[in-house]
């Protein structure tokens, strides 16, 4: 068999070339094309199936990040609450309080028991919940899901008219008659979903900023479970302390040690309880504990998932629930007059 001739091999060469600039070559876009009623109403449904979507891939993120905090709060309250609580020095603290609580209550004051409660969520706030929130807070999980659901709804939207062929300035009008945001006034707290997702970033957005601070005085105003467990220890360990403050005679100790330094104050209510009875109470105290901040902190964490108002989803179920209501409430319903069913009608653009 000859070899090819330099001819017919710059023939194949040149072919080859051809080929691969071909294949590498961007696959023609087609034009986009008119959209019918029907087309615009399939389309109106798959924004909300994506609205959906997008919120339940939220909600698997959040939902794996709320368990991190979880986790991290226990590790905290068994390695620093719970000994801090049941340490000898510290009960011999709050029988000092309690006694101090008890000589100044009444004339409008708060009870001994509130008192002492509102020092123990101080303490578990200081020693747990404000350490974990600098390794992962459920506000800015919170944050973190509103940004997320407009990123992943945003891809879908951008897929959907593409499969549509959607003319762009029709189908970004269609995103601008979307109501995302409704907090005004003023009128700038309002946004339309295409402002959401593709006018300026989020941080540029005094709608977007007015949701987050909504969400953000929306938690704070409310309780804690935690703070509610707290409460309840509070109470069983102010009312074992005042039934002890007697025979012990604590209250006249402190009367007695007016001015004086805590640690002085410290030492005289220790004359009255020794530590061999301390380490005989304590593993009680501590499982009593245990289960009382546990229980909590399960409630906490189902309201932090759970709650659409404040919890860890807030935001995205505000946003979700405006857009989803706005596409639904742009319909109307129309009875058949043939067979009396019902359909939806979406008024053409």
């Amino acid at each position: 068999m000859k070899p090819p001739s330099p001819l017919t091999f710059l023939l194949l060469t040149l072919l080859l070339v051809l080929g691969g600039c071909a294949s590498r070559q961007k696959p023609v876009e087609l034009p986009p094309v008119q959209l019918s009623p029907a087309t615009w109403e399939q389309i109106d449904r798959e924004i909300i199936d994506a609205s959906l979507a997008a919120t339940s891939s939220v909600n698997d993120y959040t939902r794996r990040s709320m368990r991190v905090w979880k986790d991290r709060v226990q590790q905290y309250t068994e390695s620093d609450f719970i000994p801090w609580f049941t340490g000898y020095w510290t009960q011999q603290w709050l029988t000092m309080k309690v006694a101090w609580y008890k000589m100044n209550s009444g004339d409008g004051k708060d009870p001994p028991e509130k008192r002492l409660a509102l020092y123990l969520q101080e303490q578990y706030h200081q020693r747990v919940l404000d350490q974990v929130a600098k390794e992962i807070d459920p506000e800015a999980i919170r944050d973190r899901a509103m940004e997320l659901y407009i990123q992943l709804l945003g891809q879908q939207l951008q897929q959907l008219a593409q499969r549509y062929r959607a003319p762009p300035e029709q189908f970004n009008l269609r995103l601008t008659r979307i109501q995302a945001i409704t907090l005004a006034p003023p009128a700038s707290h309002n946004a339309s979903l295409y402002q959401l997702l593709f006018s300026k970033s989020l941080a540029e957005q005094p709608a977007y900023a007015a949701l987050v601070t909504r969400m953000h005085s929306a938690v704070r105003a409310g309780t804690q479970r935690s703070d509610i467990g707290l409460s309840s220890v509070a109470q069983q360990a102010s009312e074992k302390i005042g039934a002890t403050l007697a025979p012990r005679g604590i209250a006249s100790a402190v009367a007695s040690a007016v001015g004086r330094t805590a640690g002085a104050l410290i030492s005289v209510v220790a004359t009255g309880y020794g530590v061999f009875s301390h380490s005989q109470e304590q593993p009680a105290m501590i499982e009593q504990l245990r289960v009382i901040l546990n229980v909590a902190l399960n409630e906490e964490w189902r309201e932090l998932m759970e709650n659409r108002k404040t919890g860890a989803m807030a935001g995205v179920y505000y946003l979700s629930g405006e857009i989803e209501d706005d596409l639904l409430g742009a319909t109307r319903l129309q009875k058949e007059p043939d067979s009396g069913s019902l359909r939806i009608v979406i008024p053409a653009q």
